[in-house]
C-alpha cells in the first residue's frame, strides 16, 4: 500500500511540474493568459482518464503556474477551481474518452472569461472573451488532449489502472 501511495504522489507531483513548465512555455508566446488563451498545459487535463493522481497534480500545477505568472489572487483561486472541476469531470467520464475531453473545456469556458474580463479589463467584449477562452480550451484540451490520449492509449503501461 505504501509503495502505491508514494507512486501516486510522484505521479501527481510530476504532472504538476509539467503543467507549470507547459504554462510557462505558453507564456513565452503570450498565450497563457488574457482574453485568448492557449495553454499547452491544458492538454494534460486528459490524464485523469488514466490515473486519479492526475487530479491533484493538475490542480496544484495550475495554482503554482498562476502564482508564478503574477495572476491576481481571485484568478488563482477561480482558475485553479476550473481546472480541478474539469479534471474531476474527466475522471468521471473516463470510460468514454471522447466525452471526457469536454469537462475542462466547459469549466474553463464558464469560469475564466468573467475573471479575465472583470479583473484584468479585457480589450474584447465579454462575449468575445468567452469565445477566445473557448477556442483556446478546445484546441488545448480537445485537439492536443486527444492527441496525447491517443499516444498514451497505445502504451500498454497506460492501459491498466494506475
Amino acid at each position: 500500500m505504501k509503495k502505491k501511495t508514494i507512486r501516486n504522489l510522484v505521479y501527481g507531483a510530476t504532472i504538476a511540474a509539467l503543467y507549470v513548465i507547459l504554462t510557462y512555455l505558453s507564456a513565452l508566446f503570450g498565450l497563457a493568459s488574457g482574453a485568448v488563451q492557449l495553454r499547452l498545459s491544458e492538454a494534460l487535463c486528459v490524464l485523469p482518464i488514466f490515473m486519479p493522481s492526475a487530479i491533484p497534480g493538475l490542480f496544484i500545477g495550475c495554482i503554482i503556474a498562476n502564482l508564478v505568472s503574477g495572476s491576481l489572487p481571485l484568478d488563482i483561486v477561480l482558475g485553479s477551481i476550473a481546472t480541478l472541476l474539469g479534471a474531476l469531470g474527466t475522471r468521471f467520464l473516463r470510460k468514454k474518452p471522447i466525452l471526457a475531453l469536454i469537462p475542462p473545456i466547459i469549466t474553463n469556458t464558464l469560469i475564466v472569461p468573467p475573471v479575465v474580463y472583470f479583473l484584468y479589463g479585457s480589450e474584447l467584449t465579454l462575449f468575445l472573451t468567452y469565445l477566445g477562452v473557448f477556442a483556446g480550451e478546445t484546441v488545448s484540451c480537445g485537439v492536443f488532449g486527444y492527441i496525447l490520449y491517443r499516444a498514451l492509449k497505445k502504451n500498454s503501461y497506460f492501459n491498466k489502472e494506475l
